[in-house]
């Protein structure tokens, strides 16, 4: 019997895990809705950074 491995890419879940996250930090540290903002698009750009630098090509 063959067995088949899932192939199934849960990036995605890194990208909204930064977004919520930075939104949250920024809402939190300032009190604004431009530096929830700021802090959402930060908290994507490293959740790109950590898959496309720290973790690429990495087994799981």
């Amino acid at each position: 019997m063959i067995k088949e491995e899932n192939k199934t890419s849960f990036d995605w879940v890194y990208y909204v895990l930064g977004l919520f996250f930075g939104i949250l930090t920024g809402a939190i540290v300032s009190g604004s809705f431009g530096y929830s903002l700021l802090g959402g698009i930060i908290g994507f750009i490293f959740a790109a950074i950590f898959l496309n630098g720290i973790v690429k090509g990495r087994k799981y």
